[in-house]
Formats: structure tokens, sequence, C-alpha cells
């Protein structure tokens, strides 16, 4: 058979209808979606199984294309992992294109049927979606209105994958993205999640208001092509904001090409007044233009942290629209974390739009735009520095701090820096999470209040120092304090990036105080402040890791001589950016006491330079310059990442006199039947999986002893992976639905004693 083979770029929206099938551009993903609806069957049917007249109703149903993800160039809709696969689908077609052919993506061998008749064997396999021209010989084997289309495919060894569309060869075809894996499990918060409940805590709790609305809820969207900058005319449905496109919660559960648009659209009403309206988003992933009655009020790129818009000038009295347009290329130069088109093994899947609470906030002219807290506790002070929206009206600043609801100290003076030193201070610590409530007020020149919020500040210092035995430690308010954590990645199988209610998100972190840790690695994402605020109060100490991009040096760990990445200075003052942002966000919770620039060698670039940055940009916290990744002198830690049990070269000289630590280490899997993201796929942990609990209990045990030994060697901290099952890693102390603890806290805490132990 003569056939041209052309490659295709998976996955990349080109401007183009599908005019073998007759579709139209407005409703153009939702459309092929339609058309991608298989029966199959891994069991040999009977003679005539390709055959129009076939009857297949015994057979199972499922969405292309077919195969094991990770299989290169692959978008699996269901997993096959036989030998063989046999699939048939119904197309109707309006015209016949002059030149019909296929879009086919096959591993192994395929053998493809039109209405019967063989039209094409394809021998070995390909690594992506290819054009094969059908045949003139087989031109009229294709009629107007129904085709049946049968493939029969065979796996030889390695990946594996079937997916076929009838296409025009003249005509460039849209593949929409493959569907995100679409798993059974839900948490106990994410069932109870409605459209009037989504998220309705007041996003900011450490310059809190009264006056505010929460935009949560129900929202139209669309999906276009990013070369469409019109508002849709037309929309295919609804969104639950906060949550994302992909995820069960959002109630869509699609993937967003990166050559694709997203919209939302919802009104709200407000009433004109002399008070300003500011447009609040905790986080939107990842590039967004956002409109107020058709009129664009901003533009924000980076997907991980808060931004505002003032939209005063565009309100009407009454009713308003609001519309949202995103972009998100996930796998490019953008900072994305975890977040894979294809995911697999310890990638997951892309989060992609509004993923956290939007919300609309009334301010006088004159307002309080935002709060730096500083302390001391040596001194018992805190420090506050307003930054004030216009202050030609502004006479003074008033400070009060309260403790329990009895005022302790208070100051007034001109804006600017505003100390208080609060008379036998108690500090913040772990074990004692002493939070002084702090009420900032701006006054005119009659004493009259201009504008008031409320904070809160936890008074404690950290540093470092050497022990009696000469070993360089972490400490808190002059104390040495070992650093005993997971690594904890905030992802949900009902929400992924985003939990599914505040009530959820704070039970992982009391049940990680209960099982007697101190401190939490939050692993390349940044949470919703209200995460931050429930470990300031409960006394979590807490790592925060920049979120990572792509674009790597090779992995070195802490080998002498490594090499960065080569990052244009576009792309690095936009990670610079972002971090900056993180941790202007961030910096006032007393919980954070260490920054991570860096995972592993994920993104590593210029890694002199983003320390002695972020070392100037905070001196008030420790960095870790690249937990577990290629070790370069700068910052105040040297961080091993080790699996399955926890190591360090201790005898190397070059890291006397930095802080040592094991950031990620463990990772023990244990699967737990009918708690599994995907019971089908190759579900792992470091070091293979235990037969039994009671292994991967005395495994937890054994690590935990070898990192208690390497404790007393001068090891400062350790990082356990990880608090839940994420997706396919099955290696955390609870499932991913949290309704299944591996070891309990009671125990864990048991266990944990040995490191806090002199």
């Amino acid at each position: 058979m003569s056939t041209i083979v052309l490659p295709v770029r998976l996955m990349h929206v080109w401007l183009a209808t599908l005019a073998v099938l007759g579709l139209g551009q407005s409703s153009l993903a939702q459309q092929i979606s339609q058309t991608e609806q298989w029966s199959y069957t891994f069991e040999k049917p009977t003679e005539g199984w390709q055959e129009p007249q076939f009857d297949d109703s015994n057979w199972q149903h499922g969405q292309g294309g077919f195969g094991t993800r990770g299989t290169p160039g692959s978008r699996v809709g269901t997993v096959w992992k036989s030998s063989d696969i046999w699939l048939r689908r119904v197309i109707s077609i309006k015209q016949v294109p002059a030149r019909p052919g296929f879009l086919i993506h096959h591993d192994d061998e395929a053998e493809i049927f039109l209405n019967g008749k063989q039209v094409a064997v394809l021998p070995a396999w390909t690594n992506d979606y290819q054009v094969v021209p059908l045949h003139d010989l087989h031109r009229s084997t294709l009629r107007q209105g129904k085709n049946t289309l049968a493939i029969h495919c065979h796996q030889d060894a390695g990946g594996q994958f079937i997916d076929a569309h009838i296409i025009d060869v003249e005509q460039p075809l849209t593949l929409p993205p493959a569907s995100p894996f679409q798993s059974e499990l839900i948490t106990k918060w994410g069932s109870e999640v409605t459209a009037d409940n989504a998220w309705a805590d007041y996003p900011r709790p450490q310059m809190k208001r009264d006056e505010w609305v929460n935009l949560n809820g129900n929202w139209d969207y669309a999906i276009t092509s990013e070369q469409q900058t019109a508002v849709p005319e037309e929309w295919e449905g609804k969104i639950l904001v906060p949550f994302c496109l992909e995820s069960k919660l959002g109630g869509v559960q699609r993937m967003l090409g990166d050559r694709e648009a997203l919209w939302y659209r919802r009104y709200f009403e407000t009433s004109l007044t002399e008070s300003k309206t500011l447009l609040n988003f905790e986080a939107v992933d990842y590039r967004c233009e956002v409109f107020v009655n058709g009129k664009s009020v901003g533009k924000h790129q980076g997907g991980n942290t808060p931004f505002s818009f003032d939209i005063s000038d565009t309100l009407v009295e009454g009713r308003n629209s609001l519309v949202v347009r995103v972009e998100d290329e996930t796998e490019e130069w953008q900072l994305r974390g975890k977040q894979v088109r294809n995911p697999n093994g310890i990638w997951y899947t892309q989060v992609s739009g509004i993923w956290q609470t939007i919300w609309l906030e009334q301010v006088p002219n004159n307002h309080i735009a935002d709060l730096t807290i500083a302390t001391d506790a040596a001194t018992g002070t805190i420090s506050i520095e307003p930054t004030i929206q216009d202050e030609s009206r502004v006479a003074t600043v008033k400070v009060v701090a309260k403790l329990e609801g009895t005022s302790v100290a208070e100051q007034q003076s001109k804006p600017g820096l505003i100390s208080l030193t609060i008379g036998s201070a108690r500090l913040w610590s772990p074990d004692s999470p002493t939070l002084y409530d702090l009420e900032v007020l701006l006054l005119d020149h009659n004493g009259e209040v201009m504008d008031r919020v409320e904070s809160y500040a936890g008074i404690r210092t950290v540093g470092k120092d050497v022990d009696a035995e000469g070993h360089l430690r972490m400490t808190l308010n002059g104390k040495p304090i070992f650093h005993w954590g997971p690594l904890d990645q905030g992802w949900w199988p009902d929400g992924l990036l985003t939990p599914p209610s505040d009530e959820g998100m704070l039970y992982d972190i009391a049940w990680l105080k209960d099982a007697g840790f101190n401190m939490i690695r939050k692993h390349i994402k940044v949470e919703p402040r209200r995460y931050y605020y429930h470990c300031d109060r409960l006394g979590m100490m807490v790592w925060q890791d920049q979120v990572s991009a792509g674009h790597s040096p090779p992995w070195t760990f802490l080998q002498p001589n490594p090499k960065d990445a080569d990052w244009s200075d576009e792309n690095h003052s936009q990670f610079m950016l972002e971090l900056e942002r993180m941790i202007d966000a961030l910096e006032n919770h007393p919980s954070i006491v260490v920054w991570v620039p860096f995972n592993e060698a994920w993104g590593q670039h210029r890694t002199t330079d983003v320390g002695d940055w972020t070392l100037n940009r905070d001196p008030s916290r420790l960095v870790n310059i690249a937990s577990g990744g290629n070790y370069w002198p700068v910052g105040d830690i040297a961080d091993q990442h080790a699996y399955p049990n926890p190591s360090f070269p201790l005898n190397d000289s070059r890291f006397d006199n930095v802080i040592k630590v094991v950031g990620e280490f463990g990772g023990h899997g244990y699967p737990v039947e009918g708690h599994l993201w995907d019971a089908d796929r190759d579900n792992w942990g470091y070091g293979g999986l235990p037969k039994s609990k009671s292994e991967y209990q005395d495994r937890y045990l054994k690590s935990l002893e070898i990192l208690n030994e390497l404790r007393h060697q001068g090891i400062a901290g350790g990082v356990y992976t990880q608090t839940t099952d994420v997706e396919g890693e099955i290696n955390g102390l609870m499932s991913y639905d949290r309704k299944v603890e591996k070891i309990s806290p009671k125990e864990l805490k048991l266990m944990h004693q040995i490191l806090f132990t002199p």
C-alpha cells in the first residue's frame, strides 16, 4: 500500500475547521470529544467484527486514545495494557473530501478497516500522530453519511497506544488535549461542595476588612482558539469557581490546550459609592486578562500568587458583567511545578484557569494597600509598615496589639514604620503558637478613622547556631530546634491543586501536627493564604518552595563543580518576579521559616544570583537554595535527597559551615485497595512495594532510625515523602482521598519521639 506519512504536532491548536466532519469552530473541542467514543474489547472477537452490521453491544465503551500513560506522544483516554485491542466507531461525514486520510498514532502494529474493508496495515510504531492518506484504490470505501472505522492493534513491548481520526489531508486537523483522567476518588469535603458554599471564608487573614463580596460559584465558560480575542457569543456550560477546568469539582474535567483560550463570565450587582472597588484574584493559572462591562481592567502573568485590579471606573449601578480570559501553556517556560500535559510517575494533571478565590472589596480612596510585619523575639517587638494608597488626607497611623482580647500595646505616629514593644512577650513556636491580634487604622487630621484592617503577628526569630558538639543547627527564638516534617504537595483527587474546602485543608495540617511533626515542606506549590494562617495558629513551621519550571541543567546532586541551566534574561526576570510576589504575599506569616527557591535541579539557573537576592530580600529567614539540587555555596543550607533511606556526605568539608539537612527521603509505598487514583496504572513507591502493612511500617521505622543516627552526627532536619498519596504515587501516610490512615497519628507521634530525645 502506498502512503505518505507527515508528522503532526500533537495538542497544538491551529485555526481550521474540521471540513471532513462538517464541524463548526465555535464548539470545536466539545464536538471532537464526542467523536472519540469507541466500542472496544481485549478478547479476540468473532469473524466479521470489522463489518458495519456487526453487533458490538457487549463490548466495552471508552474514550480514545487507548494505551498506557507515558507512551511518547500519547493522549490516553482509556487504559489498554493487554497484548491486543479491537476497536469500532461509527463516524458521520457530511461530505467526502477530495483527499481523505487518517490522523493516527499506533504503538505497535495496526490494521485499519473502513466499512468492513482493510485499507491500511501499519507496521512497527510511531512516537506521535501522523497523517496517512487513504489510497486512491480505497477512496470509494469512504462515503457520505455513516462510516464504520474498525482497528486491531497489537502490542509487542514497551509503551502502547492506538488512536485514529478520519481527516481531510488538505485541512490541518485540530485535536483537543487529552482528557484528564477521571478518577472515582472524592474526599468527604469534596462531596459536600456546592455552588453556595465553595470557599466562603475571607481569603486574606492578615489584612482583613468587613466589606467584601465572594464571587466564587457557578460561572459560564467557553474554550476557543488562542487567536480569538472577542468575547464568545456562545458559552459551553457552567464551571464551579474556584476549581480548575481539569478538576472533578469544577464540573468540566477538560484539559486546556496550549493554543487555546479559556473564557469565564458571570454577573454581579453593585451600588455606586465614593469608595473604590477592588477585584481580587487569589490565583489564576497562568496568563489572564480581565474585562468588566466589556472594558479591559488589567492583565496578569503568573499562576500562583494573588493580584488585584481597581475596577471602580468601569462599574455601573446595578448589574455588571465580569469576563476573564486565560491562556495556559503548562510546559513551556512558565512556572508550573508538578503539572504536565501527560501525567505519569511524579508528574500530575495540569491545572488551568481560576483555581483560588475571586472576591470584591470596597475600600476608601485613602486606604491601606499592604502591610509588612516583622518581629524580634529578643526585644518582644512587632514592627508594622503599612503601604498606603493616597496619603493626601492621612495624618497618622494607629496600631493596637491585643492578646486574647486585651490590649497589650498601642502606638500612633505619622505614616511609616511603627514598632510596638510587648512587655513579657509570649513567643511563637510549635509548642506555643501565640498570635497577637493587630488593628491598624488610618486617621485623618480630625482623628476620624479613614480605613481599618485587622491582622495578627507571631513574635519569633529564626536563626542558626553551633551546638555543643560543633554542629550547625537551625534555631527558633535563640534555641536549637530539629526540623521534622513531611513533603506536602497539596494535591487533591477532587480539586487537584485546589483543596475542596478550608476545612479539608485544615485537616491535613492538624493531622500532621497530631502525628508529631513540627514542620511542613510545602512542595513547589503556593497554597491559599488561609493555609499559612492555619499553620500560624496551630504552630507548624513551613519550608516554602518556589514553584518550579522546566529547562534544567544536568542533575549532579551535591557533587563539586555543578552547572546551571541557560535561561534568557526575559525568562529569568519572570522567575524572579514570581519569586518576589510569593515572598511579598507570604512574608508576614510566622510559620514560614525557610525559603526554597529551587527543588532538585528543576529549572535551576543563576543559582548564586538567586540565592544572594533571596538572602537580601528577606534576611529574617533561612535560605535553602536548592533542596536536593545541584550544590552551590550560597544560602544557609546544604540539602541531600536520598531514597528510600536518608543519607548525607557528612565527611565532605565543603559542608562544614552550612546547615545540613535531608530534604527528601522515604517515599515508602503502600497501596490501599478502593482508594487508588487509578487502580489500572503502575502505582509505585520508592524501593518497591512492601508485601504487607507490617512490612510497610517496618520500612518507615527503619528510615526514621537512620535519620536519628544522622541527627546525632549533625543533620539538622529531615523531610519524609509524603503526607498523602498523589495520583500514581502511593507513598503517602494517608490515601489520596484522606479516608485511610496507613499509620495513625498516635502511632506516628510515638515513633517520632526518638528525633526529639537527646
